[in-house]
């Protein structure tokens, strides 16, 4: 199991996702997304890390990608962005059974519910809710096809504790986590992760694979 400890950073608290790149890059702890766990079957693996910083209300990440082709044709929220350009975090608090997953395309489009697994017990989120999901993307919010060539790109997310179902008042030593990075209806489909998933076949909702990350 990987392990990293999330710095906290008190300039996020004013800075916001709009204000949040420089931050994360000075300060923010980098890890890398390159587990290449089915490498006989989708060889393909991006260059892929994350930036991550908490603030007293919120969690923050800035996902960057470099790669040989992008797609974003999903442009509204709760869509299968999976299969366009994508990043994903899931997390699971200690002794819960649920775990939540927060997917993003590359135009900062996103995916996000509570569940028990792939499908069991999903409860997407509500419009209310995704609406508390702030998305910086580096690339136009414009739907698009797949693009062939050499890409880079990079988004940054804020997502406040309450949606992790987190108390931001008394956080916990540490949540369970896994970081992704995918594309499945492309030229080029991947399932890469942060923390090795050891299935016979591209699952990432296995939170018995997650990595752990602690509050500093």
């Amino acid at each position: 199991m990987k392990i990293i400890q999330i710095p906290y950073s008190d300039a996020l608290n004013t800075a916001g996702v709009d204000n949040a790149v420089q931050i994360l890059e000075e300060n923010g702890r980098r890890l890398k997304i390159d587990s290449l766990n089915w490498p006989e079957v989708f060889p393909y693996k991006p260059i892929t890390y994350c930036n991550i910083a908490y603030s007293s209300q919120s969690l923050f990440l800035r996902f960057f990608v470099w790669g040989n082709m992008l797609k974003a044709v999903y442009y509204t929220d709760q869509s299968t962005v999976y299969e366009d350009s994508c990043v994903a975090f899931f997390c699971k608090l200690p002794g819960e059974a649920e775990y939540r997953n927060f997917e993003f395309n590359c135009i900062g489009t996103c995916s996000a519910s509570v569940r028990k697994g792939r499908d069991e017990a999903v409860e997407p989120f509500s419009p209310d809710k995704m609406k508390l999901i702030k998305r910086l993307p580096s690339i136009t919010p414009k739907a698009f096809n797949e693009l062939s060539g050499h890409f880079e790109w990079d988004l940054t997310v804020e997502i406040p504790f309450e949606l992790i179902g987190v108390d931001a008042e008394n956080l916990p030593e540490f949540i369970d986590a896994n970081f992704y990075k995918c594309a499945d209806k492309t030229e080029f489909p991947h399932f890469v992760s942060w923390n090795k998933i050891e299935t016979e076949s591209p699952d990432f909702h296995r939170p018995e694979f997650f990595g752990r990350l602690y509050f500093d």
